[in-house]
């Protein structure tokens, strides 16, 4: 996965590194910390500029959680409950456990968008509910692009301070996204063998 994402970061340039941003959101297992990382390094290299490393990966990690956002609100509060309560172990939830999550969101979504751009697989999760909700375009993404921009930039800043060590821990930074997928994978049986029988 190290290669692909230096190879596509080699021939795309800044758009190759939104693209990556974008469809970490959409598919998780590709890490940000791998991509905005190499961003960061290769900016100390001279090859890119930080600054625009960051900006474009905001762009793409906003444009990934926006498709989400509007999957969400196609999907809709009535669809999805009614979708809960018919394959609700497979969901590993149910039609109250949606609708207390709807409300949560209602009052306190934005936090939520805010914060969950800083955890891995919420990134992709967190915007699913605020569509459902039907929080403001506007605001979804101005709180999107704001936690965003401290994560990438943040992650971007520490390649560009790595620098020459990177290249030493390119070993162990590959298996991230396979740990990544492992681990949700892991939770989601977890949650499926806890999951009562309907």
């Amino acid at each position: 996965m190290f290669e692909w994402i230096t190879d596509m970061m080699a021939a795309g340039g800044y758009l190759g590194l939104a693209f990556l941003m974008l469809i970490e959101n959409v598919f998780p297992p590709i890490p940000s910390e791998i991509v905005m990382s190499l961003g960061g390094f290769l900016s100390a290299e001279g090859r890119f500029s930080l600054p625009l490393v960051i900006v474009f990966g905001t762009i793409g990690s906003v444009a990934g959680a926006t498709f989400w956002y509007y999957i969400g609100l196609w999907v809709g509060i009535d669809r999805l409950r009614d979708w809960a309560d018919r394959h609700g172990r497979w969901l590993t939830l149910s039609g109250r456990d949606v609708d207390a999550v709807n409300a949560w969101f209602k009052k306190q979504g934005h936090w939520g968008v805010l914060i969950g751009r800083f955890l891995p697989g919420f990134r992709t999760l967190i915007s699913v509910p605020a569509g459902v909700a039907r929080m403001p375009l506007m605001r979804f993404l101005v709180y999107s692009t704001l936690g965003s921009l401290v994560w990438i930039g943040g992650l971007a800043i520490f390649g560009f301070i790595l620098q020459s060590q990177y290249a030493r821990i390119a070993g162990w930074i590959d298996p991230i996204g396979w740990v990544t997928l492992g681990a949700v994978v892991g939770i989601y049986i977890w949650r499926l063998i806890r999951q009562p029988r309907r």
